[in-house]
């Protein structure tokens, strides 16, 4: 990590110590059950950075950042997403700072920074999930998401317009799990509701070959998307034509670069590029 990367994710000049390997995580998420509210299957941990000692903490309140290991029956999972979300600024899209960091055994672990939190003040968040009051996160529409966003967002035109170049972008890169859960809103006093920072973007078609291209239907459909699928809802979210794809244009190149220099092994930044141009290929977008 360079300093100023450093010094945006953790607010110090040095790279502060992870006294954690591998085979440590899943038995501290253990012993961290019902203390923590981050959900889902992938073992990981809520810590905060002790600033006087230069070192990360395991914490069940006051987590500053949350941390994934590396996944026995999902390779490479850490490198795949901390790709993937630089891939994601790089083309401007919010995401919260991020970075990967060798744990003690020298395998490398995925850290974010909590975009919930400020400093010790816990913002609130819903996901799309808790707000349609959805019993299962991958039955139903991204046009749902849509619909219920133009109705709360203080912002409606531009959350639609950001929460449309997400849908883009997940198409994009091969991302087939963006469910109700990986799409929230905050609620901040100063702004109101908003939609919040981008989260849990990864290729999980690099993982999971015949993975389907959406998680959740676009105009009644998961699979064998093309525009016209996504200028839908695009017109459902009122967004001008000349500026739906204007994020991704001409960036094909930039973001082969990105996936070339990550911490992917070679085969997989190879397969990433292929699914990318592919995905570029299908909806016509200007290379």
């Amino acid at each position: 990590m360079d300093p100023k990367q450093i010094k945006e994710m953790f607010g110090m000049d040095h790279l502060p110590r992870i006294n954690l390997s591998l085979k440590d995580i899943p038995l501290k998420a253990q012993e961290m059950v019902g203390k923590m509210s981050i959900s889902g299957v992938q073992p990981k941990l809520s810590v905060k950075l002790d600033r006087r000692a230069g070192e990360f903490v395991i914490t069940g309140e006051g987590g500053e950042y949350i941390l994934k290991p590396q996944l026995q029956q999902f390779l490479n999972i850490p490198e795949n997403e901390n790709c993937c979300m630089d891939i994601a600024k790089s083309l401007g899209i919010e995401v919260p700072p991020q970075c990967l960091l060798s744990l003690t055994d020298g395998t490398l672990a995925y850290m974010v920074k909590r975009f919930d939190r400020l400093g010790s003040v816990k913002i609130h968040q819903e996901d799309f999930c808790q707000i349609l009051e959805k019993r299962e996160k991958y039955q139903g529409s991204l046009e749902q998401i849509g619909k219920k966003l133009k109705e709360i967002s203080v912002v409606p035109g531009l959350d639609g317009q950001f929460f449309f170049e997400r849908v883009v972008l997940n198409f994009l890169i091969g991302n087939g799990d963006a469910h109700f859960k990986n799409f929230s809103v905050l609620y901040r006093e100063q702004d109101g509701t908003r939609l919040s920072p981008a989260y849990d973007i990864v290729c999980s078609k690099l993982v999971i070959p015949g993975e389907e291209d959406c998680a959740l239907t676009l105009n009644g459909k998961k699979n064998n998307l093309t525009r016209k699928d996504f200028d839908s809802l695009a017109d459902y979210l009122e967004i001008p034509p000349r500026v739906r794809y204007e994020k991704f244009e001409g960036k094909i190149t930039a973001i082969k670069e990105l996936a070339e220099s990550s911490r992917l092994p070679g085969d997989l930044k190879k397969k990433f590029a292929e699914i990318v141009l592919s995905r570029y290929e299908r909806l016509k977008i200007k290379l």
